[in-house]
């Protein structure tokens, strides 16, 4: 099992601190006039949103900590950390193409799926080592994890379509993403702690 340096626990545990903090401040500036139970984090990145910068900090930040956690991130399988390494190019690409003012955006949306498929799916392509590998590299939490992130996708897009709770759907699931990282990370670690593991280089 290959090394994981302990910064990556900084990165990763980084990433849903940051996306929550940024969407908190950013709801902060908006005030009354912003709902976060029926709408979206987007609203916030919006172009002329009072919390417009604030949020793309966010996103920023989000997209440069899966960088680097894909990077240092090296028992994961290549596909994985490729896959998490997309979804934080996505999120970079967000801060490029915020959504508008009012009305959609068929490329803001269009980014938004494609990152949010990539962070559903990484942890799937990123499983290594089998039963005796880090526990949330092995299948069954993987696929337990990737299902729910795609239930979390599908209860957002029903939430959509009917006007509904949104943005509490979305919280829910990109929260869950952003951390799942950092339990892979957590998970790398103690496993390399463990006696009789010797880690590679």
């Amino acid at each position: 099992m290959r090394f994981v340096p302990r910064w990556v626990l900084l990165s990763s545990g980084c990433a849903p601190v940051l996306l929550i903090a940024g969407w908190t401040g950013a709801a902060y500036a908006e005030g009354a006039s912003y709902d976060p139970v029926s709408q979206t984090i987007s609203v916030l990145g919006a172009y002329g949103a009072a919390g417009f910068w604030v949020m793309t900090a966010a996103f920023l930040a989000l997209g440069v900590c899966h960088l680097l956690t894909a990077w240092g991130l090296r028992p994961a399988a290549t596909a994985g950390r490729v896959a998490l390494g997309g979804g934080g190019l996505a999120a970079l690409v967000l801060v490029a193409l915020p959504a508008p003012s009012s009305g959609g955006s068929l490329r803001h949306g269009a980014v938004v799926v494609v990152g949010f498929t990539l962070l559903a799916v990484w942890p799937v392509l990123a499983v290594n080592g089998g039963p005796a590998g880090p526990w949330a590299l092995r299948l069954a939490p993987s696929i337990a994890v990737t299902t729910l992130m795609a239930a979390g996708g599908v209860w957002f897009l029903i939430e959509m379509r009917q006007h509904g709770d949104a943005g509490v759907a979305e919280r829910v699931v990109t929260s869950l993403q952003s951390l799942w990282p950092f339990v892979v990370a957590a998970s790398c670690l103690r496993h390399a702690r463990r006696p009789g593991t010797a880690p590679e280089g």
